[in-house]
């Protein structure tokens, strides 16, 4: 039995889900700074026009697949083989779009 106080406590940051396109962005942008090694300043600049797959030489095969991995974990998504195409990692506003329409479902 339960001593009836776990709802009580703030749920950690890390633990809850990501559910606003503020918080969608954040999280990618941490995401692609871990992942490509970018550093949070060179993320922060990233626009809807910036480049990625064929632009950053970070962005390369290998890391397409575990970048993929890493927003469903961070995200707390499911992206599906039939979900992918280079569109979503031609720019970054392509992948944001992508990861926010995922997110709401």
């Amino acid at each position: 039995m339960g001593s009836g106080i776990e709802g009580l406590w703030p749920v950690p940051a890390e633990e809850r889900p990501v559910t606003d396109t503020r918080s969608v962005d954040a999280t990618l942008r941490a995401l692609l700074a871990d992942v490509l090694g970018l550093g949070a300043d060179r993320a922060a600049a990233l626009t809807a026009d910036s480049g990625l797959f064929g632009d950053l030489p970070e962005f390369d095969s290998m890391a397409v697949a575990t970048v993929l991995t890493e927003m469903e974990d961070r995200l707390d998504i499911v992206i599906d083989d039939s979900d992918v195409d280079g569109e979503i990692f031609e720019t970054y506003g392509n992948l944001l779009s992508f990861a926010e329409r995922k997110v709401k479902g």
